[in-house]
Formats: C-alpha cells, sequence, structure tokens
C-alpha cells in the first residue's frame, strides 16, 4: 500500500509538470492527441539536438563568423557562446518534456499537454528553423564541415543511436500492449522495426578514416600557423610569430598587403579597424582600405591594444605578455622573411591587391619578390602561393616553392607539388590520392582536435592552425580503431540492444497483465462492497 502512494504521489507530481494538473486520475492509455504531442516532443528534442550538434562543430570556424559579423557592425563578440548556450537550453528544456512523457506513459497517465508547453515547443521550432536558414543563407560552406564531423564521428552516433533506440522500446512496448487500436498496434512497431534494421546495419555504410590499424596511420601533419599564434598574441604580430616559433609551428602563414608608399606589411582584413586602433588615430579614414596608408602611417597604428580589449580567444596571458602585446606594430613583409631566414622557417602567404587608384596596383607582385630577395633567404623557405603572375614569380625566383590553391582536375598534366585547400574543398579519397602521388597538401583552418584527428588519419601533410600551441601535444589522433574491433563493438552493440529491446517488450507485458488483474480486483472488490451495503 505505501509503495503503490509513493508511485502515485510521483505520478501526480509529473503530471503537475507536464500538464499543470494536480488532480488524481485514474490510470488509463493516453489519447491520440496526448500521443501526437509526445511524437512532437520527441522530433523537436532531436531537432534541437541536431542543431545542438551543429553548433558545436561550428566552433572550429567560429573566430571567421566573428570577424564577418565585426566588419559589418563594427561589434565584437563570440557568437559560438551565444549560439550553444540557447541550443543546449531548447535541447535540455525539449529533453525534460521528453522524460516526463515517456514517465506519465510507463505510469499509464494522461498525457494533456498544458498550452504553455506547447507555446514554448514551437517557439523551440521557430528559433532552430531560424538558425538554420540563416546558416544556409549566410554561410553555407559550414555544411560540408558538418558532413566531415559526421564522417569523422559517425561510428560514435551509430552507438548512440541504437541505445535511444532501444530505450525507446520501453515507452513503445507499454503503449502496444495497452492499445485497442489495431492500426497503431500494426504501424507503430512496423515503423519501429524498420527503424531498428536500418540501426543495426549502418556501419556497413560508415567509413571513417580513423577506422585503421594503428601500423597504417600516417605521419602527424606538421602545423603551420595562421597569421602566427592568434590565440597566444595578436595576429600577424613579431610577438605573434614568436609565439608560433616556440609552440613548435613549422610554417608562417600570412597575407601580404603593399602600402601606399611601395612598402609590403602584413595585414588580413581590407581594412584596418578590427586588428589597430585607427579609429582613433585616423577617425576620417578608418574605413579606407589597409593599402591607402602609408608605411609611416601604419607604423603610426598601435597592432596589439585591440586583442587585450576583445580578447577574441580567452587570452589569459602575464602582466608581462600584456605589456608585450601593447607594445605591437604592423609588421613589414622584410621584418617576418628576416626573422624566417634566422628561424630557418619557410613563410607562406596570400597576396592582396591594392585597390584601384593605388601606386602599385598593377606592380604589386614585382614589389613583392623583390622585397624577399632583397633580404637573401634560401629560396625554398618561400611557399608561393598567389596565382597573380606566377609563370613571371617562376623566372623571377625559380627556387620559390609553388603551392596551389585549387584542386587538381580530371587528366590534368600539370604538375603540382602542393596545395593549400580548405578542409571542406577535399575528401578523404582525394587527399589519399595526392599523397599517392607525392603531392603535399595542407588543410586551413584546422583548430580543433577532433578535426586535426580525422585529417591526421586522411593522410594529410600539414594544417593551417590558429591553435598551434594546442595541437603539437596532441601525440595521436583522440580515437584510432581497429577494424576488427569496431566489428565487435558493432556486433555486441547491436546484439544487447535486441536482447534490450525484446526483455522491455515482455517486461511491460507481464506488467500490463499485472495492471488488469488489479484493476480487475479493484472492481470486484466495489461490487462485494456495494453488495454488502
Amino acid at each position: 500500500m505505501y509503495r503503490r502512494s509513493c508511485s502515485s504521489s510521483c505520478a501526480l507530481c509529473l503530471r503537475c509538470l507536464y500538464s499543470c494538473s494536480c488532480k488524481r486520475v485514474k490510470r488509463e492509455l493516453p489519447s491520440t492527441c496526448g500521443c501526437i504531442w509526445v511524437l512532437l516532443v520527441i522530433c523537436v528534442f532531436l531537432f534541437t539536438l541536431i542543431w545542438l550538434y551543429i553548433t558545436l562543430i561550428l566552433k572550429n570556424d567560429i573566430h571567421n563568423f566573428n570577424e564577418e559579423i565585426f566588419r559589418l557592425l563594427s561589434f565584437w563578440q563570440d557568437w559560438s557562446v551565444v549560439l550553444i548556450t540557447v541550443a543546449a537550453v531548447l535541447a535540455s528544456y525539449c529533453l525534460a518534456l521528453f522524460f516526463l512523457s515517456v514517465c506519465l506513459v510507463v505510469s499509464s497517465q494522461p498525457l494533456n499537454l498544458h498550452w504553455l508547453h506547447k507555446v514554448l515547443i514551437c517557439f523551440c521550432v521557430l528559433l532552430v528553423s531560424i538558425g538554420l536558414i540563416g546558416l544556409d543563407l549566410k554561410w553555407k560552406i559550414e555544411w560540408k564541415a558538418v558532413a566531415v564531423s559526421l564522417q569523422a564521428t559517425s561510428p560514435f552516433l551509430h552507438i548512440g543511436a541504437v541505445i535511444g533506440v532501444s530505450a525507446l522500446a520501453w515507452v513503445l512496448a507499454g503503449y502496444f500492449w495497452g492499445t485497442k487500436n489495431k492500426v497503431l498496434k500494426c504501424l507503430l512497431p512496423s515503423v519501429y522495426f524498420i527503424l531498428v534494421c536500418a540501426l543495426f546495419v549502418s556501419p556497413l555504410f560508415i567509413s571513417s578514416p580513423c577506422i585503421m590499424k594503428a601500423s597504417e596511420l600516417p605521419p602527424k601533419p606538421e602545423i603551420i600557423g595562421h597569421r602566427g599564434a592568434p590565440m597566444l598574441a595578436p595576429e600577424n604580430t613579431m610577438m605573434s610569430f614568436d609565439k608560433m616559433v616556440n609552440s613548435g609551428g613549422k610554417v608562417f602563414e600570412s597575407d601580404v598587403m603593399v602600402s601606399w608608399d611601395g612598402i609590403p606589411f602584413l595585414m588580413h582584413d581590407e581594412t584596418l579597424l578590427r586588428t589597430t586602433n585607427v579609429l582613433q588615430v585616423f577617425p576620417n579614414r578608418s574605413r579606407q582600405s589597409s593599402s591607402n596608408f602609408t608605411w609611416s602611417e601604419l607604423q603610426s597604428l598601435n597592432a596589439g591594444e585591440w586583442f587585450l580589449k576583445r580578447n577574441p580567444f580567452g587570452y589569459d596571458g602575464s602582466l608581462t605578455e600584456r605589456e608585450e602585446v601593447v607594445q605591437q606594430k604592423i609588421p613589414s613583409l622584410e621584418k617576418v622573411v628576416t626573422a624566417c631566414k634566422d628561424h630557418n622557417i619557410p613563410i607562406l602567404f596570400d597576396l592582396r591587391q591594392p585597390p584601384a587608384g593605388h601606386p602599385y596596383y598593377k606592380s604589386f607582385v614585382n614589389v613583392t619578390v623583390n622585397t624577399i630577395l632583397n633580404v637573401s633567404i634560401r629560396q625554398d623557405l618561400i611557399l608561393w602561393l598567389p596565382d597573380d603572375e606566377r609563370e613571371e614569380v617562376m623566372k623571377m625566383a625559380p627556387g620559390f616553392k609553388q603551392i596551389y590553391g585549387r584542386r587538381r582536375e580530371k587528366n590534368e598534366t600539370d604538375t603540382l607539388d602542393a596545395v593549400n585547400l580548405s578542409y571542406t574543398n577535399i575528401s578523404v579519397s582525394e587527399i589519399r590520392s595526392y599523397r599517392q602521388d607525392n603531392i603535399s597538401v595542407n588543410l586551413f583552418v584546422v583548430n580543433k582536435p577532433w578535426l586535426f584527428s580525422h585529417v591526421w588519419c586522411a593522410g594529410a601533410t600539414s594544417v593551417t592552425t590558429n591553435a598551434c600551441h594546442l595541437l603539437k601535444d596532441l601525440k595521436q589522433p583522440i580515437w584510432l580503431m581497429d577494424p576488427n574491433n569496431y566489428l565487435i563493438i558493432w556486433i555486441v552493440a547491436d546484439v544487447t540492444a535486441l536482447v534490450h529491446i525484446i526483455w522491455a517488450f515482455l517486461v511491460q507485458r507481464v506488467c500490463y497483465k499485472k495492471r488488469e488483474e488489479e484493476e480487475a480486483d479493484v472492481v470486484l472488490l466495489m461490487k462485494i462492497e456495494n453488495l454488502v451495503a
């Protein structure tokens, strides 16, 4: 009796949270409308869970998004925090509703979802839909990043899906044994059976590159510092270069522009607004092209204060380092190339053409090459990426290593020594095909360990990254699984899930029979009491 009273109290508490109703009601099967809302809750939970997964994947490239928003609004914010927090709250709310509905179904309580929950469920759908539509319209390339992540994580997603679907058997079994609707009694198990079978055989279509023997693992990709080490120092500064060297970076990657008076310098953005104090020094010219400033004007700007003010990567350096940060200036290409020469480190850079009307609009390539040659650095340390006047550059400096920022076309006869591509723009099979032909493959921008592990298993030669100090300590991919071991895990997971599903249906059958007997006893007792009365 005490146990039944506790069970009844728990059921009443769950109904208060789910339906905002604290009235005691007799046990009954959920209505058709209630079941539809439970199904919607499950679908919305999966919808929000997918969005949470996507926001976590976007974190690898979120700095690019932050930069783009800054260019549009002149306002800096780490949008990954906002996106992930909102997605986590939505998914947690839907999970709570799903858990409540499952408990109510198991305890044979009515499923009358309160109107406020219905409104909030619709609000969740609206928010996630806006996020997905915005992603598709403004950042479509990230769908390829999601596809790469699915390939990397598919073995784990498969196991998680099997666990989730097998757990769902308890709810389905409870409804199956209790419902008198013949259509639902046939439809629900059929759909569930098809879903379970699809999950059980899905590993046949999984081709994650890290499912390989440890002896077949390619060498660890070399680390190329993206604008230096931008997580540890202001990007494209000498401090960033030094931090990259100390963090194990093997190549310095940057962007080069030419000033109004013909001095090549490091700068990524078209304007100086994000990475300097140009708004305070030249307020009327803050939106002008970076190339429209003379070298003396560029040197009057501070290239480090913004790093402490906006803190794009959560920097937490010492007081001494902070003092060094605020002293940073925009470096010339000559100074950086000299540093590369002293450290025997190659430099890879993209070259930005000045705007029309600039004194060096047509000769910016020659100015850049001559600046490099004047340093007398070993030519093989210059990794030439720009396509502008490539043939002319090869005549001026035949020792430069030519890096191509494009994929090799089918039946192409040109010889490629190295390619520099986005990780979203090349498949695992293409990477391995390049490597078989002794063509180096550099992928950008790879910041997260999961992605670095993925391209490592795929066979990339090197990666361009913001996180030199984090990736250098990775001794092996974060997961590497022998195909035979994965086969065993796959079979064990499927067999265990199948046994669990059968067990759930059998237990729910026994529980249903027991409830029927209890209800029959109650009815009989009431009849006896009426007769006595």
